[in-house]
């Protein structure tokens, strides 16, 4: 991540935070009354709507029905004006496709799906603007509407990008640094039993480094959590103050 000064001598980075800061978040649950689950969310100006439809009667070919589990169907997306430029397709390119099977893996690993055999569960995640850490806000954002749609989970699932700069370890990272090259590392966390759901890197890091990352990105996470946490906390309060009235 070299070029432009991502990190200034005082400890600062281009939009003013720390290396190991979060973006300020934001998010809503329960934001489409039709589906099952729903939430939005914003990681600086990363903005990401996922909705949840399910448990469900498994839906067009029955081979692919599973008897001791259900069936998890995501897919990730961009809208067309979510970037400076424009997209021709906001899905089924080859990293929708990457990032839709990132999201299958990571919440397979976090639903308690044998909870629901011969079911099906639908998870769909849209990015509305992107700046940095699509992978981290669309996974936030699910876990938000799975909650939401009140399906059983192992624990919360936390995901947060991490990155170099000058041996020094970036968290949650902007469009900026993503596009400065460099080692990105992406992270999806339980937090509890600090169990990882999906780790991934897209270029080579030297062992030496690993560790350090890991330890940020995962601190991270679990400042994530209490984000989280306490939007479902706010929300349920929200819903059980409409009921009493």
């Amino acid at each position: 991540m070299a070029g432009l000064e991502l990190l200034s001598d005082q400890g600062y980075r281009v939009d003013g935070r720390k290396p190991t800061e979060l973006r300020k978040i934001q998010a809503r649950m329960g934001v489409f009354a039709q589906a099952d689950g729903s939430a939005y969310i914003e990681q600086g100006n990363t903005k990401a709507l996922a909705v949840v439809y399910g448990p469900h009667e498994i839906r067009g070919s029955r081979s692919k029905c599973l008897h001791d589990r259900a069936v998890l169907n995501c897919q990730y997306s961009m809208a067309t004006f979510s970037t400076a430029e424009r997209k021709r397709r906001p899905h089924g390119d080859r990293k929708s496709s990457e990032m839709t099977l990132h999201l299958k893996q990571t919440f397979e690993a976090a639903i308690l799906t044998q909870l629901y055999p011969r079911s099906q569960i639908d998870i769909y995640v849209q990015i509305l603007q992107a700046d940095g850490g699509n992978y981290s806000a669309c996974v936030n954002a699910a876990t938000l509407a799975v909650v939401d749609a009140g399906i059983p989970l192992r624990d919360y699932v936390c995901a947060c990008s991490a990155g170099f700069v000058e041996d020094t370890p970036l968290v949650d990272l902007s469009h900026v640094e993503e596009s400065s090259g460099g080692t990105q590392l992406s992270l999806a966390l339980l937090p509890k039993a600090e169990h990882l759901a999906l780790v991934e890197m897209d270029a080579r890091l030297h062992q030496d480094h690993l560790e350090g990352l890991m330890d940020a990105a995962t601190r991270a996470c679990k400042d994530l959590h209490a984000v989280l946490d306490r939007v479902v906390r706010e929300h349920l309060q929200e819903v059980s103050t409409q009921l009493v009235e």
